[in-house]
């Protein structure tokens, strides 16, 4: 197998004779980079959560502002994840993930020098396109570039960063709050961002779609609004009432544009996504069971971060320490977890 056409990341896992004996012997390394650039991504999700009510001080910030300087990354990511991810199996997964790392970069920069709330929406924004290309690039280039043996330990470390990441994104924050002013907070990706580009230009293989099927813009507008009106509804659902006309009307959009994602998937020629793979019952149970975990997951990460400060009266670094243990926990027990699979199935 050439380096610039593995395996679709949908077929079979690659033995290891498949792959470029060069990408092999780095495979590891490669791993680092792409958790370095997956924690960028969980980190600014995250660790705005510590900085609300400095933000809401200085800015002098409305509640619905605030709580959209958070929401409009998780937005934007959401709705564009599908159709960044089959761009990047496309046109080629290195330059999405290079690409995305650089435009993050744009956007935290733009978000540390903002003068508005307005501003620091709109660039929350721009990192949240960029994020909605790096994390299905570094899954993808992962999977091919670990053999069918070494990818369930390769998969469950790249999720223990994830989730970990997720954890350490406030304890950062409240570091640098009490050190630094609030724009530190977005800064404090740039360096490591700067890295994983250096790093990973030079580590990371070129790799995309050998079968190089069209591109599905039907399925990708339905997926970005099914999505995007779902989210929007959750996000907006506290506001305007869950059971009011408006309401309503969102998830309608939001219901009506994903019956017609599903109708077009399954009668394309050329789908975005293939749903045949939700009949294998241990692929949609362990898609639906990661999905409400991080539901919950990153809801309890935004809720305690502002119980703890406006509640208990506990400074931003105390409201990143408490959340300490769960990083400890799941980064030390995911890579473990294949041997547990192994042993009790």
């Amino acid at each position: 197998m050439s380096t610039t056409t593995p395996e679709n990341p949908a077929a079979p896992a690659p033995d290891q004779n498949e792959i470029d004996p060069h990408v092999y012997e780095r495979r590891w390394a490669i791993l680092a980079v792409l958790c370095t650039s997956l924690m960028i991504v969980i980190i600014g999700n995250t660790s705005l959560n510590v900085a609300i009510p400095r933000l809401q001080l200085d800015l002098d910030a409305s509640n619905s502002q605030l709580a959209w300087m958070v929401d409009a990354y998780s937005l934007v990511f959401a709705g564009l994840l599908f159709t960044a991810g089959t761009l990047g199996d496309k046109f080629g997964r290195k330059g999405a993930l290079q690409g995305g790392l650089l435009v993050f970069l744009v956007g935290a920069y733009l978000a540390a020098t903002a003068s508005s709330a307005g501003g620091i929406i709109g660039a929350r924004a721009v990192m949240g396109v960029a994020a909605a290309f790096v994390m299905p690039s570094t899954l993808s280039i992962l999977t091919n570039v670990f053999p069918a043996h070494e990818r369930p330990k390769a998969i469950a470390i790249w999720a223990g960063i994830s989730g970990g990441g997720a954890a350490i994104g406030p304890i950062a924050s409240g570091y640098l709050l009490e050190h630094f002013w609030w724009g530190s907070v977005f800064l404090v990706n740039l360096p490591i961002i700067l890295i994983a580009l250096v790093v990973g230009a030079i580590l990371v293989p070129t790799s995309k779609d050998p079968e190089d099927q069209p591109l599905d813009f039907i399925g990708a507008l339905l997926s970005i609004v099914a999505l995007s009106t779902l989210v929007y509804g959750i996000i907006e659902g506290p506001h305007n009432g869950w059971l009011s006309g408006t309401s309503f009307l969102i998830f309608g959009v939001a219901a009506v544009a994903l019956v017609l994602f599903v109708i077009w998937e399954n009668t394309t020629a050329s789908p975005m996504l293939d749903l045949t793979l939700f009949r294998d019952r241990r692929f949609s149970v362990a898609s639906a069971g990661i999905s409400l975990t991080f539901f919950a997951m990153f809801g309890t990460f935004f809720l305690v971060a502002q119980y703890f400060q406006l509640v208990l009266g506990y400074s931003a670094l105390e409201s990143g320490l408490f959340q300490l243990p769960m990083a400890f926990v799941m980064m030390a027990l995911a890579p473990q977890v294949p041997k547990l699979v192994e042993r009790f199935g």
